[in-house]
């Protein structure tokens, strides 16, 4: 089975958000199963380091400009990986330029140029997003099935009457965007959890859409993202202050006190820390506590770490916090690997109150690391966090459903209140830490997808 991928982005090389983990990491996990994959992206100029081929394995004129292909390997792994190389894609930025639409019209189209002249001859193009959702559409001649995955249906590109201006698109698509021509056109698609799959069909998350996506009948499968379980490892990581796993989780408490201290919080097992690693955008929901500072500081213990940056409008929310309770909130408005580490391994709850999440990877580093997730019941939230019943002794984390401050007020003194029974607590944590969050069953879900299509090429 040949398979190629392409995509804007690809961890560890690439990365904004979780497409670039999926183009990382499913790879490597599909290759375990025998399966022959490769990956193409842009050769951006933070990536001039990564040892490739001395000379391209391809050369050619796409959209009237001169581009080359150059070979490198996937780091960690033996995985090909293919990089357009066009000076539109020497810059540092992967997304947010002005000639953006010109740029992933160039990309795709480069990879069309590629198959078609037999660069590399897969069976399946699994293309992601956006920016690559006119390649199905290219491909309609050719003996290769593509597969489209939705990650996050929110951005759809820009209009195909203003990418006419620059690339062939033919006017029978029945498209006007990037996003509805990979619907349209390709052989199946997927997103990336089974709940956002099926909300993406509704008016409520169809980002105008969801008739589009109610008529593709069974085309549309949600299959669950997993996450490097070799990267993301307690026992392993060394940006924590003391390594651990489920057999040895009482030393974790050393990794909320190295935390605790570096923020200038008092330094105490018993006060309740949550942690936040995220981008600051309305999708992560974050809107919710801009009612809630005075009461939910006033009426509780908690002690709270932000990680992240975005909106300027949200970092303002987390910066004043942060002023306003200096010695119980601390913003941090960058993006750090080392205090990520620390929050996962040592806050005692990890926030994610989203409007929506199409699968979410922060809440399964998280449950991997034994921070128990407060979560909003959507996408893959609620495939992968389950209600805590100490009663039964089931769940591994806590989750509220309506879109509404009060409620996240009422499960953030729910879960402040269950932890202040450390046995049970103990048992919620291990029961995160012993889920299996690999690659390995998505993966195994994907190639019966290929094979599936594979056949039909006869």
């Amino acid at each position: 089975m040949k398979i190629l991928f392409a995509a804007a982005e690809c961890a560890p090389l690439a990365k904004v958000g979780g497409m670039a983990d999926v183009v990382g990491s499913l790879p490597i996990a599909l290759a375990e199963l025998g399966c022959d994959v490769r990956i193409v992206m842009p050769y951006y100029r933070f990536l001039k380091e990564l040892p490739k081929s001395s000379e391209p394995v391809w050369t050619g004129s796409v959209m009237f400009q001169p581009v080359a292909i150059y070979e490198s390997r996937l780091p960690g792994s033996d995985i090909p990986l293919y990089l357009v190389g066009h000076f539109a894609f020497d810059t540092d930025r992967i997304y947010g330029s002005e000639d953006e639409p010109w740029r992933f019209a160039l990309f795709s189209r480069t990879v069309a140029e590629f198959l078609w002249t037999g660069g590399w001859d897969p069976q399946i193009l699994h293309c992601h997003d956006w920016h690559t959702g006119l390649l199905p559409l290219w491909m309609r001649a050719m003996p290769v099935m593509t597969v489209y995955t939705i990650h996050n249906l929110a951005y759809q590109g820009p209009l195909l009457a203003q990418m006419r201006a620059f690339v062939d698109v033919p006017h029978d698509t029945h498209a006007w965007n990037p996003m509805s021509a990979g619907i349209i056109h390709s052989d199946a698609m997927t997103a990336v959890s089974p709940t956002y799959a099926r909300e993406i069909c509704t008016p409520d998350y169809g980002e105008r859409l969801d008739g589009l996506l109610r008529a593709q009948g069974g085309r549309l499968r949600g299959i669950l993202n997993g996450i490097n379980t070799h990267q993301f490892d307690p026992a392993t990581d060394p940006y924590l202050t003391v390594n651990y796993d489920a057999k040895s989780i009482e030393r974790r408490i050393e990794n909320k006190l190295a935390l605790q201290r570096q923020f200038g919080f008092e330094v105490n097992p018993h006060r309740f820390l949550v942690g936040v690693v995220s981008r600051l955008v309305d999708q992560k929901g974050f809107d919710l506590l801009a009612p809630l500072w005075d009461i939910w500081m006033n009426t509780g213990g908690a002690q709270l770490v932000v990680l992240g940056s975005g909106d300027p409008w949200y970092e303002f929310l987390f910066r004043g916090a942060a002023e306003r309770y200096r010695d119980r909130v601390a913003a941090v408005l960058r993006y750090d690997n080392a205090i990520a580490s620390l929050i996962y391994g040592g806050s005692d709850v990890f926030l994610m109150p989203s409007r929506f999440e199409p699968c979410g990877i922060g809440q399964m580093i998280a449950l991997r690391y034994g921070s128990v997730p407060l979560v909003r019941k959507t996408g893959g939230l609620a495939d992968t966090v389950h209600f805590h019943n100490p009663l039964d002794e089931q769940g591994n984390g806590f989750l509220f459903d309506r879109y509404d401050p009060a409620h996240l007020l009422a499960m953030l003194y729910r879960a402040e209140e269950a932890f202040r029974y450390k046995d049970e607590w103990r048992k919620l944590q291990l029961r995160g830490m012993e889920a299996d969050l690999s690659w390995h069953a998505s993966a195994r879900q994907y190639r019966d997808l290929y094979q599936e299509l594979a056949a039909r090429l006869g």
